[in-house]
């Protein structure tokens, strides 16, 4: 990680909008690294709040299960808006990370999580918004899990998919899965895949 020996000073926000998200204007300055400060500039920051996911396996049966639900945002570039995921939370104010993704893991999926693992943590897009993403694996039995889930009151439609890990890294080298966490995961397991051995000793 480079080491910040810089300095930046924040001149301002500006409220803009306030709805199920928010957005706001900042002004900042900040220290260039030829010497100097840069001119006062201004950035609209969506402010999603910070989220928790879980990728969750079922290790004696070597299966993943990931969900599949409508996304509003992906419809402008996709020709499917409904995207194969991570089970996944915003972090409400008093929650840990880790208890998000057991929470998420029941009403999304409909399993429990027994045992859990930090994959990473990662920004998700850090020009244009807050959010800040924690990664897990999950320990579920997958034979809990129905075919369907998720809150009505949340709006959510959910449809369950339990898919065997060796489909999934299939599925990930023919570029099926498109979004950041779900990649990202994937990739964590697959390059940790040989030594799988150590998960949940």
């Amino acid at each position: 990680m480079p080491e910040n020996k810089l300095e930046f000073e924040q001149l301002g926000k500006r409220p803009l909008f306030k709805g199920f998200f928010e957005m706001n204007k900042y002004t900042f300055k900040y220290q260039q690294f030829e010497g100097g400060w840069s001119e006062p500039f201004e950035r609209e920051i969506f402010e999603r709040g910070h989220a928790a996911a879980a990728l969750l396996l079922d290790p004696q049966r070597e299966v993943l299960i990931l969900v599949e639900q409508f996304r509003p945002g992906a419809v402008a570039t996709e020709s499917n808006p409904w995207l194969l995921e991570l089970v996944a939370g915003i972090i409400e104010q008093g929650e840990q990370p880790h208890q998000v993704v057991c929470r998420e893991a029941e009403e999304e999926a409909g399993c429990e999580v027994s045992q859990i693992e930090k994959i990473c943590e990662y920004l998700v897009s850090p020009g244009g918004t807050t959010e800040r993403i924690w990664l897990y694996l999950g320990k579920v039995d997958s034979t809990e899990s129905p075919e369907y889930a998720g809150l009505d009151h949340e709006n959510e439609d959910i449809k369950i998919h339990k898919i065997a890990v060796k489909d999934a890294f299939d599925m990930l080298e023919s570029g099926q899965i498109n979004n950041s966490m779900t990649l990202i995961a994937l990739q964590w397991l697959k390059i940790n895949w040989p030594n799988r051995a150590r998960f949940w000793k």
